[in-house]
Parts: C-alpha cells; structure tokens; sequence
C-alpha cells in the first residue's frame, strides 16, 4: 500500500474504534468516515464490510497486546511486567467485548480466524507468568490457563454488570492482588 493509503487505513481503524466504544456497533458508516477525516467510500476500498472494519480492529489491538507481552517480558521487574501487561489487558478486553458480539452475531468464527495470535499471546503471557513465579512475585500454583481465566471472566462480568472500564481495571487489580505470593513470616 501507498504511504498515504496506509496512514487513511490506520486513521479509519482508530476513528472506528472511539465511534465504536462511544456510540455501539451499529453506528452508521457515516459517522466513522466522518471521524477519521475521509470518504466512505475510502473505508469501503479498505473494509467491504463493517464486519471486516470488526475484525481488523480486534486483530489490531490483539497484535498490539502481542507486541506488549513480548517488550514486558524483557522488563527487569517481572512482577512489574506481569501486573503492567494485565492492566493493558484488561483495558483492552473490556472495550473489544461489543466487537466481539458483533463478529459473532454475524457469523464470523473469530477463535478460528485468530487462533494462531491466540496461541502466540498464550505462549507470551506464559512467560511473563513464569517469570514472575521464578521472581517469587506471584503464586506458584497458578497456570496461565487459570491467569487468563481470571482476566477475562472479571472483565465479561463488568461488561454485562454494566460497570464500565474503570471498575474493570479495578476488580482486574483486585484479581492481580489476589495471585500475588503470600508473604513470608520473617522472624
């Protein structure tokens, strides 16, 4: 693509993504192009679909949350990288929950489309996990699977409570509270 073409593409997914996580998913076309400074006809060329300007969102934001994992897991301070990367996490989770209904409701099998991204984001996730249990930052007997569970079931629960972000990050601190090591009695 075009240097122009691209910076066009890049405007139309951030503009997508505030009218989205303001308005809902069923804002019309219109008010993207609007946002982002372009014609609709412009983010047509670039996503035939709402369904594909979905999806590119998600994709986006799941490689950048890929690429935070990987710059957190060379951090110095494991325990810092973990609880940063969960943070980010969860500011991401809780505003993608709408796109991913959306994606659904129109027959987009999403898990199949992404499950490489996801296994990548898995696998990093793991790691920081490891290090911080090496570090002694955080409980042993936790595997990521369970970590990842944690995350995600307390932002779905402040989505359809209808808390909003704050209180996702929020009750996702609680959650980092809750897997951290138990301190050891010092006698």
């Amino acid at each position: 693509m075009r240097a122009d073409a691209v910076m066009n593409r890049q405007r139309v997914l951030e503009a997508a993504e505030a009218v989205f996580s303001v308005e809902g998913v069923s804002v019309p076309i219109d008010r993207v192009a609007e946002r982002a400074g372009v014609g609709v006809g412009t983010i047509y060329r670039h996503f035939p679909t709402k369904e594909d300007l979905f999806e590119a969102i998600v994709l986006t934001r799941l490689e950048d949350m890929l690429a935070l994992a990987r710059a957190e897991a060379s951090a110095q301070s494991p325990e810092t990288a973990l609880f940063s990367y969960l943070e980010q996490f969860a500011r991401h989770a809780s505003v993608k929950h709408d796109l991913f209904d959306a994606l659904g409701a129109a027959g987009v099998d999403f898990k199949a489309r992404c499950a490489g991204k996801v296994a990548e984001m898995k696998e990093s996730i793991s790691l920081l996990l490891a290090r911080a249990q090496a570090a002694g930052a955080v409980r042993r007997d936790m595997s990521v699977d369970e970590l990842i569970g944690l995350v995600m079931g307390t932002c779905q629960a402040a989505a359809q409570g209808g808390l909003g972000d704050e209180a996702c990050r929020h009750m996702v601190g609680i959650v980092c509270d809750g897997i951290r090591a138990p301190a050891t009695n010092q006698a």
